[in-house]
């Protein structure tokens, strides 16, 4: 009954424990060594690792507020449900598609550049450094954050909004005593979550980080493997990281706060929009700015590669090879990613239906939240713990494509797990009895009675997860090579030999591709619902 959750488990605790235990034995030949890489080094690089955490998480969640209380007073303005499907396209965007768009928008040779060459305003300095880092990942997390805000201001009761409309309460009065009682219960889950995907952000850092004097930790132990060898240092690093992502993991679980709103029973329609003139002005500057600075990159990226010369690297054999090994290892990621991702929802399941005294066993427990706990180990930090496990036997890069495959879809079991969840648990609920009173079960039960209903949620996991491993960089930074190469990583090498046309056309592809797959599994997603 629980052997499909136990072999997923066994799985993680392989792969996870195998990274530790590289470390470990790191550590235990060359102590010395790895104790002496907590220096004054060390300290600037996880200082700026939180400093850049910090200031990404304030530049995010501030003008989110601001945004996701304009949208909330305008319900009916033309082209809101536009934006905010616009405002979701950076969920599925490459990071390193993104840092080549703001590079194109925002770079020495970009279009500011050119704008500010043009007004006589000197010479455009770039954003590589701290300035690229934060506009990276503002741009990623204001549109998160703004949907999150928005989404705990539309738990508000509409008999409230109606209620305040009949007492014509003004916009500081409906601010303090409906608006931010809603947004205080969100604001620190959602920091939360912010700060810690700045916290474990890789690809943006390595992209746009310039530099020592800009560099986070997962940048460091990706730099101390690949280009100093100090598999000591790496091992250092890899525990302040680890540290700082539990740290993380811990605040974002104590501070997430689920806004659902009071129980009154809601007697109005929805809001109605609720500002003057002036406020209305503000407010349509405020959307419209940050409408352009979610748009503006992602136009760039179109309009650089369209640029390229599509059509010869379409027809190149790195380029098709690079593309073939993509599909073939987000296709397997994914596959395996929904496999382990439904053997512990099936397994959680049948041990919470089999419960006698109330109370969950571990095994329940880990069920339930082993998918979770991956968030806690970052894809650099399994790659690296495997890197210098295996770096004396000669298999690095032989067994590349089976560590990129394993990681991202360890990493990707989360949202599959989210999307394959609710859907099984609601349809064992109806089930269950009738299938256990006619005798249905096993392959017959699989077949007849759970995969009509499952089909669409596992389709949505799928596509959600290939879209992930499609677009990451972070493992194969490590492993891959000549011979083992996919997108992201050609896309990388590209733009490290200043190829840039053929970087922005690799990149519109690699886009394209990932944002098919994300609208899909929403599609998908929807229709399940």
């Amino acid at each position: 009954m629980t052997r499909p959750g136990l072999v997923a488990l066994s799985f993680i605790a392989l792969l996870i424990g195998g990274a530790f235990a590289g470390l470990f034995v790191e550590a235990a030949r060359d102590w010395s060594g790895a104790v002496g890489a907590f220096d004054g080094g060390m300290l600037r690089i996880a200082s700026f690792t939180l400093w850049q955490a910090a200031l990404s998480t304030l530049l995010s969640v501030a003008p989110a507020i601001l945004v996701a209380r304009a949208l909330s007073r305008h319900p009916d303005f033309p082209g809101r449900g536009l934006l905010l499907r616009l405002f979701a396209v950076p969920l599925g965007l490459p990071a390193i598609v993104a840092a080549l768009g703001l590079l194109a928008l925002y770079g020495r040779a970009g279009f500011v550049a050119d704008l500010a060459s043009a007004v006589g305003a000197g010479r455009w300095p770039g954003i590589y450094g701290l300035s690229g880092i934060l506009i990276a990942h503002v741009f990623f997390n204001l549109p998160l954050a703004t949907r999150l805000m928005l989404a705990a201001l539309e738990t508000v009761p509409p008999d409230q909004w109606r209620l305040a409309s009949q007492l014509g309460m003004r916009s500081g009065a409906v601010f303090r005593l409906i608006e931010w009682p809603a947004l205080r219960g969100a604001i620190p889950g959602v920091a939360a979550l912010v700060f810690m995907l700045c916290v474990t952000s890789f690809t943006l850092v390595l992209t746009l980080g310039g530099g020592p004097a800009a560099t986070t930790l997962e940048v460091a132990i990706y730099q101390s493997l690949r280009f100093d060898f100090e598999p000591a240092r790496a091992v250092a690093l890899t525990v302040v990281q680890v540290a700082l992502t539990v740290a993380a993991v811990l605040v974002l679980s104590r501070l997430g706060a689920d806004a659902t709103g009071d129980a009154n029973l809601p007697i109005a329609g929805r809001r109605m929009s609720s500002a003057g003139i002036a406020a209305s002005i503000l407010d349509g500057a405020l959307i419209g700015l940050a409408a352009l600075f979610v748009l503006a990159p992602m136009a760039a990226i179109v309009a650089a590669g369209l640029q390229a010369d599509l059509g010869r690297l379409a027809t190149e054999a790195a380029v098709l090879s690079a593309m073939g090994q993509s599909l073939a290892l987000s296709l397997g990621s994914a596959a395996l990613s929904v496999a382990l991702s439904l053997s512990l929802v099936v397994t959680r399941r049948r041990l919470e239906a089999a419960r006698q005294d109330g109370r969950r066993s571990f095994l329940e427990t880990l069920a339930g939240t082993g998918s979770s706990l991956v968030l806690v180990v970052p894809p650099i930090v399994i790659g690296a713990g495997w890197f210098v496990l295996l770096r004396n036997t000669g298999a690095v890069f032989a067994v590349a494509p089976l560590m990129v495959l394993a990681v991202n879809a360890v990493m990707a079991m989360p949202f599959a797990t989210r999307a394959i969840r609710p859907a099984h648990d609601a349809a064992a609920l109806r089930n269950d009895r009738l299938c256990a009173q006619l005798g249905i079960s096993g392959l017959a039960r699989a077949r007849l009675i759970d995969w009509p209903e499952l089909r669409r949620p596992l389709f949505t996991g799928f596509a959600f997860a290939m879209a992930l491993s499609l677009g990451d960089l972070g493992v194969i930074a490590l492993f891959g090579s000549d011979g083992v190469q996919t997108l992201p990583y050609l896309l990388y090498a590209r733009m490290g030999s200043y190829r840039t046309e053929d970087a922005a056309g690799l990149a519109l592809l690699l886009g394209l591709l990932c944002l098919v797959l994300m609208s899909l599994a929403d599609r998908l997603g929807k229709d399940a619902r």
